[in-house]
């Protein structure tokens, strides 16, 4: 292979020319796109690096360069995941990074214990620096989504979310978190954290607000450095990178907080001075603080993809900040760069971009970057600054000294995992971030003497109240068993009620047989992540009051109600806080479910445990409508929060949303049995003749396929499509406007059918989409459905993946489920929905 050194020969120099005349036109595109939004570097506030100029690490740095070949150099810019690139592959390819994405587990597993873990770092540590004598050995930064402890790992310590941790107001112990989550996750042989978020959310409708600990940029910029020096050390102490802590990555930017509607990967359509004031607010803490690396958002910036944005990339976070890390993209989203691809993006790394994420598309992103180089697309000496950046923070890192390498270190000590100390932590921040809203007639603190119902889906629900990103991408797929070391909400307040004499009841339902004292009712958001969170307006569950009808029925019973509320973000729920007596908002408490037992009950001589703590880091909505935190009369300002001292009667609350309150949630086309709002139900003939379903029963217009009410959890909650012995024929939902999932299809997302088989036909069986005129795709089923245990329910997952590469335009689905079989086959739904696992998934050919 030609090995590059410096500037281009006139042989290679030709070869550039004719290579540049055919990528100019994408390269002009993104520079175009580039210069229509202006930067002026020079308004952004300064930032240095603390850490002292060091001419022997440099000089170690120009010696590795210059030793290195532009295969090898190309490989330290790219990283790739494990679900898609073996140890042998790190090895082969020179890569300079491994991460784990949200549903990529050692052995392609489900979920993934320490000791799993543990193994899968060391065969890819290992490969790494198996290289030929003579040849540089550069281990590996293996990096994971450890945004609320080491959340993707059975027996981890699962930490609030930020958005619980804003509430806390309390860097300190925002630090202690980091330190504690750093050494997790060195437990278990990784070296990087992609934390924390300093995105400042200006519309919770963003799915992803969780991650950010405020609305209020200056609690960001605070809250920055105590995340980052708890994760790294602090600079110049002896901890800093030392064996116990990781490098962390201040993401995501810029501006990922701020985009239109709060739409995710959307485009932040604001002046400079509020992409600066309000959404850069945290980074130059960070870097003061050490940041050695910084994640490129998703989004865009006035219709500039971030990924390729120079004047912010290069000209502020590296030129004016002084930023001397690396910058890292983030899932493929140098794909989403116009002109870009994949698998080909030169406009990303010239613009600033120094670190490849391309966790599927990395070997054809090796093999085009190589090629770009060769032919200086990408200059020589952006490759090598790239390159040198990465080196750079894996040898502050300690991966290059041996002396480092071979002192004692955490990995392997799974007992760390989920340790009493960390736990502790936790359970502290738990205490802390919890936030009143309403105490009618001081009702709390609870006497634990009392008999305690404690009722709603989410009181014995560690799933729940973890949220997103905890052992899965989504946060679903698991039970409270998957949580060795964790505690429910709901055992919480059983074992100090039972240790004070009193009795508790769990009851999801509310039903009882003793009447209780005082009910305590757990309910909240089920988790999601990203733009799975994504919702049209703040109303909590348009269309399913379920939570309010329970906190009623208790209430006009006599009996009062403690409402805690666990969720990602506020909300407008005014007739749940009216109907309850004290309103707790709990947020996503994470693994210690005990910490809302020490707030809410009293200590067994009747004295205060603790106070209320907490204080509202985002402004509470007075609507639905009321999406924009910078909006004027909120109904509990920024900074709220009763402590048990204030008087907390609230007078009844408004009840008009403010808008048209519609069901509808991102990525649901059919649930209990019903199209979701924005959709219907079509049955088609063999013919192409097609009815509307508008009531049950329902036949397509010559009978082919006949539709009926059934029952799954509730009384005709889903639908049976029985097939007659005439001809094939199939059903379709369909959008009254096109969908755009283009973005779910960068991931792992599936079209996953919640369905039941009753009897399958002799003939051919396919699920699939379709996408306006001619254009659709589908998938063989029939095996899949063959080894369902009949008459069981299970959730069948398609990939959207699988549907793309069979031609399918995810930007345009009209049709986002089409089910066609052969006559005989039988099939229950209950459910059709845009999800991150299933309990089966169809395997795609080609794949």
């Amino acid at each position: 292979m030609h090995h590059v050194r410096g500037v281009c020969s006139l042989r290679l120099g030709i070869l550039c020319f004719s290579a540049l005349a055919t990528t100019l036109p994408a390269l002009v595109l993104a520079q175009n796109q580039a210069a229509s939004t202006i930067v002026h570097p020079q308004t952004w506030p300064a930032a240095h690096s603390p850490l002292p100029p060091d001419p022997a690490l440099e000089k170690h740095i120009h010696t590795l360069l210059a030793s290195m070949t532009t295969e090898e150099k190309v490989g330290q810019i790219i990283q790739a995941d494990i679900s898609s690139a073996t140890p042998e592959d790190v090895r082969k390819y020179h890569l300079g990074s491994v991460l784990a994405g949200g549903n990529s587990k050692p052995g392609g597993s489900r979920i993934a214990d320490a000791q799993q873990w543990l193994a899968l770092a060391k065969a890819y540590e290992k490969a790494a620096i198996n290289v030929p004598q003579g040849r540089p050995a550069i281990p590996l930064l293996f990096g994971i989504d450890a945004v609320h402890g080491n959340n993707g790992v059975v027996g981890a310590t699962i930490f609030p979310h930020n958005v619980a941790l804003g509430a806390a107001h309390d860097p300190e112990l925002i630090r202690q978190i980091g330190a504690a989550t750093a050494e997790e996750v060195r437990a278990i042989g990784l070296n990087w954290a992609f934390a924390p978020t300093l995105a400042v959310p200006q519309d919770v409708r963003w799915g992803r607000s969780y991650e950010g600990f405020s609305s209020n940029p200056k609690l960001v910029a605070e809250y920055a450095p105590a995340a980052i020096e708890g994760l790294q050390g602090k600079p110049g102490t002896s901890e800093f990178l030392d064996a116990h802590h990781v490098i962390a990555s201040a993401k995501h930017f810029l501006g990922d907080g701020g985009t239109h509607d709060g739409i995710d990967q959307g485009d932040a359509q604001i002046s400079e001075a509020t992409l600066r004031d309000i959404h850069g607010a945290g980074y130059p803490p960070a870097i003061d603080a050490g940041v050695q690396t910084v994640m490129a958002s998703f989004s865009s910036w006035n219709g500039v993809k971030m990924s390729a944005n120079k004047g912010l990339l290069t000209d502020v976070l590296k030129d004016r900040m002084h930023f001397d890390g690396f910058v890292v993209g983030d899932w493929n989203s140098h794909g989403q760069v116009p002109g870009c691809s994949n698998e080909d993006c030169p406009a990303a790394i010239n613009a600033g971009l120094d670190m490849y994420m391309a966790p599927d598309s990395w070997r054809g992103l090796y093999e085009h970057t190589l090629q770009e180089v060769r032919n200086c697309v990408i200059p020589m000496a952006r490759l090598d600054d790239a390159v040198a950046r990465v080196l750079r923070v894996k040898l502050r890192l300690g991966l290059l000294d041996a002396s480092k390498r071979s002192a004692p270190s955490l990995d392997g000590k799974l007992d760390v995992l989920g340790n009493a100390a960390h736990r502790a932590i936790a359970r502290q921040a738990v205490r802390e971030s919890l936030v009143l809203l309403k105490n009618e007639h001081h009702l709390l603190p609870l006497d634990p003497h009392q008999h305690i119902l404690v009722a709603g889906d989410g009181a014995d629900n560690i799933p729940k109240q973890s949220g997103g990103w905890t052992l899965t991408w989504q946060g679903t797929g698991t039970t409270n068993a998957n949580f060795p070391h964790a505690q429910s909400i709901w055992s919480g307040i059983r074992e100090q009620v039972q240790a004070a004499g009193g009795t508790a009841t769990l009851s999801a339902d509310g039903s009882f047989t003793q009447k209780p004292d005082v009910a305590i009712v757990v309910f909240g958001e089920d988790p999601y992540a990203e733009f799975q969170g994504d919702r049209p307006n703040l109303a909590y569950k348009p269309g399913d009051d379920s939570d309010l009808q329970l906190l009623k029925h208790l209430h006009a019973q006599g009996i009062p109600v403690v409402a805690v509320f666990l969720s990602g973000r506020v909300l407008w729920m005014n007739p749940e806080i009216d109907a309850s007596d004290a309103f707790v908002a709990a947020w996503l408490p994470g693994s210690e479910g005990g910490g809302i037992a020490d707030v809410l009950l009293r200590k067994h001589d009747g004295s205060i445990q603790y106070d209320f703590h907490g204080k509202l880091s985002y402004a509470w909505p007075r609507n639905a409508a009321q999406t924009n935190q910078a909006d004027a009369n909120p109904l509990f300002p920024y900074g709220y929060g009763l402590r048990y001292a204030d008087n907390g009667d609230l007078p009844e609350l408004s009840e008009d949303p403010g808008i048209r309150l519609d069901n509808v949630q991102s990525g649901v086309y059919f649930m209990r049995g019903k199209p979701a709002t924005g959709f219907s139900l079509i049955l088609t003939d063999a013919g192409g003749d097609t009815k509307p379903v508008t009531a049950m029963p329902a036949s397509s217009p010559q009978g082919d396929l006949h539709a009926t009410a059934v029952d799954y959890h509730v009384q005709e909650d889903a639908r049976r499509f029985a097939w007659t012995d005439k001809h094939p024929a199939q059903f379709a939902i369909v959008a009254e406007h096109a969908q755009d999932v283009s973005r779910q299809a960068n991931g792992d997302m599936q079209v996953v059918a919640t369905l039941r088989v009753d009897t399958l036909g002799a003939g051919d069986t396919t699920i699939g989409v379709a996408c306006g005129t001619n254009c659709h795709a589908e998938v063989p089923v029939q095996a899949a459905l063959a080894s369902l245990q009949k008459g069981h329910w299970t959730r069948l997952g398609v990939p959207l993946k699988c549907l793309q590469k069979r031609g399918a335009d995810m930007s345009h689905i009209d049709q986002p489920f089409v089910l066609n079989s052969a006559p005989g086959t039988t099939i229950s739904i209950a459910s059709v929905t845009l999800a991150s696992n299933a309990d089966q998934t169809v395997e795609c050919e080609g794949q």
